[in-house]
C-alpha cells in the first residue's frame, strides 16, 4: 500500500496544502526560491502550513545555498569538529537579521531564520545561540556551540537578553522570539559548552554569511 502525503506550499504560484506531488510541483515550478515539503499526515501539513516554514525546511534551503567557509582546521587542532556554529547577519542597526546554525565539521546547514524584521545582530546572535540549544536539547545531544558574539553569549550564560532596542510594531515578531528563548534558558538547564570563535586567529566562523565589506 502506498503510504500518502501531503505537500506544504509557503512560497509558490499558489500557496497552500496539496495531496498529490504532481499539484504541488505546479506550484512551484519556476518559482523563485520555492518553499515546500511533504508530510505524512493532513494534521502535521496543517500545523506546518500555520507556522514557520524555517522551522521544518532550513537544512533543506541551506544545502542548497551555503557557501563553506575554508578553514584550515589541521593548523588548529583545538577546534571542536563534532560541535555547532551559530552567526547572524543584519544590514542595518536596527534592521532585517537572520540567523543560523551549520555542522562545523560538514559545514552543512542545520536551521536557518529570517529574516525578521528591525532586528540587531546581537539579538540574531543571541537567538542562534538559544536556538542551537533548544535543538540539541530535542535531539538528546550536547554538541558544543561557537559563537563570535561575546555580548551573545554572555546574555546566554546570564539567561537574560539586555537588549536597549525600544519595541515597535515592525519588530514584534523578533522580541517574541528573545522573549521565548529567554523563557527557554529560565526553564531548561543545558551541559554543552558555549566558546567563543576566534575570529583573528581561526578567521570567519564556519556559520558566517559572507556579507561582510
Amino acid at each position: 500500500m502506498v503510504k500518502r502525503k501531503f505537500y506544504v506550499v509557503w512560497a509558490g504560484h499558489s500557496p497552500g496544502i496539496y495531496d498529490s506531488w504532481e499539484e504541488c510541483q505546479a506550484q512551484v515550478k519556476g518559482f523563485p526560491d520555492a518553499r515546500y515539503k511533504s508530510f505524512s499526515s493532513l494534521e502535521e501539513a496543517t500545523e506546518a502550513f500555520r507556522g514557520d516554514p524555517s522551522e521544518h525546511i532550513g537544512i533543506l534551503r541551506a544545502i542548497a545555498s551555503y557557501r563553506p567557509i575554508e578553514i584550515n582546521y589541521e593548523a588548529f587542532p583545538e577546534i571542536i569538529l563534532d560541535s555547532i556554529a551559530v552567526d547572524a547577519a543584519c544590514s542595518k542597526n536596527p534592521g532585517p537579521v537572520e540567523y543560523r546554525g551549520v555542522d562545523t565539521k560538514t559545514g552543512i546547514e542545520l536551521f536557518r531564520v529570517g529574516p525578521l524584521a528591525d532586528g540587531t545582530n546581537n539579538l540574531g546572535e543571541f537567538l542562534a545561540i538559544v536556538h542551537a540549544l533548544a535543538m540539541t536539547a530535542k535531539q538528546g545531544t550536547t554538541f558544543p556551540i561557537y559563537s563570535d558574539s561575546r555580548t551573545a553569549l554572555a546574555w546566554v550564560r546570564e539567561r537574560k537578553c539586555k537588549t536597549t532596542l525600544k519595541p515597535t510594531s515592525n519588530n514584534a515578531r523578533i522580541l517574541e522570539l528573545v522573549r521565548r528563548a529567554e523563557t527557554w534558558l529560565q526553564t531548561h538547564s543545558y551541559s554543552n559548552r558555549l566558546i567563543k570563535w576566534k575570529t583573528e586567529e581561526w578567521g570567519e566562523i564556519p556559520a558566517d554569511f559572507g556579507r561582510k565589506h
